[in-house]
């Protein structure tokens, strides 16, 4: 079966590349495009790995990610911080690695199989 990866970010075009990168690598995907619904989509789909866009409207990534870390079903899920923002992965601490918009497609699934393998 294969392992499944939750594309957030609020820009559609964002998600379809990485959803594209990830799919064509044996990933299975799913998305959302705000905090709010990531936390009802990490709920149904219990994805391997996160990618974490942090600058999002409505919620922005670290308050979403606060608050999924406070749920036990959910905590242990790694997170890839993939953004725009300088420096800002520092509020994500324990990201498994954080790459900068724009992203190489190869750095997104060498992050990616080395925090869950294939």
């Amino acid at each position: 079966m294969a392992k499944k990866v939750l594309v957030i970010d609020d820009d559609p075009v964002v998600v379809k590349h990485l959803s594209t990168i990830l799919n064509d690598h044996g990933y299975e995907t799913c998305t959302a495009g705000t905090g709010i619904e990531a936390l009802e989509v990490m709920k149904q789909e219990k994805p391997d790995l996160v990618t974490l866009d942090l600058e999002m409207p409505e919620e922005w990534g670290t308050r979403f990610y606060r608050k999924f870390k406070k749920d036990p079903e959910l905590k242990d899920t790694p997170v890839l911080v993939i953004s725009g923002m300088p420096s800002r992965h520092l509020s994500v601490r324990d990201a498994v690695g954080y790459l900068h918009k724009p992203f190489e497609p190869e750095k997104v699934i060498e992050l990616v199989e080395k925090a869950i393998g294939k």
